[in-house]
């Protein structure tokens, strides 16, 4: 899982709520369980006027030019400006593999499905809980500012606005010591490796008969 520490981007907002893991990723996109690939079709209902099929060219589609990730001004944002209830819906990782391989880093809202919350921290994307009154104020300032960009520092837990005041929030602290060293759950049971060959010697010495 790709580490996250630092992160200085533009941002995308996206002026809607409840928005859920269908609208996300739809369901004939999530047979495939690569985790890769899924960028494409993220928010792929609302990205295209054409209904979207696995294996279809991207380039083959007709794109709306009113949804937001269409629109030139916003290319290449890895932060998504989003409102309450951010992921609900059913509890599928692809929605949190869309957004990573679409190239999304952070989302910012002010509440997230609980599922979905948890996805992001195992698959590299942090998840920021803001002041609903704050997100306001953010969407504002990125309708009415080209160009706009925020900096997010995880070890020190602040969102940075272009006017250079800083905006603490809270965050989990082993959520935070995962994402900061990039460990997903495989990561971390990896990093008791050198334990479980001492448990697994030991037990082949006390208990020879299993591995016979």
């Amino acid at each position: 899982m790709q580490a996250f520490t630092t992160l200085s981007s533009l941002v995308a907002p996206l002026d809607r709520a409840n928005v859920d893991t269908d609208a996300l990723i739809p369901k004939q996109f999530i047979k495939s369980i690569s985790r890769s690939g899924f960028g494409p079709n993220l928010f792929d209902e609302w990205r295209y006027l054409d209904h979207g099929e696995p294996g279809q060219d991207p380039a083959s589609r007709r794109p709306n030019p009113d949804f937001v990730l269409n629109q030139p001004r916003y290319a290449g944002a890895q932060i998504l400006l989003a409102r309450e209830n951010f992921g609900c819906g059913s509890s599928r990782e692809h929605a949190v593999w869309a957004l990573e391989d679409y190239g999304f880093r952070a989302v910012l809202g002010p509440s997230f499905a609980d599922i979905f919350f948890g996805n992001c921290f195992k698959n590299g994307i942090l998840p920021v809980v803001l002041d609903a009154t704050l997100i306001d104020r953010l969407f504002a300032e990125v309708s009415a500012t080209p160009g706009y960009r925020l900096a997010i520092d995880l070890p020190a837990q602040t969102v940075q606005l272009p006017d250079g005041s800083a905006i603490p929030f809270a965050v989990d602290a082993f959520r935070k010591h995962c994402l900061v060293n990039g460990l997903d759950d495989i990561g971390l049971t990896l990093a008791q490796s050198d334990a479980i060959r001492t448990y697994e010697a030991q037990r082949r010495r006390q208990e020879p008969w299993l591995f016979a």
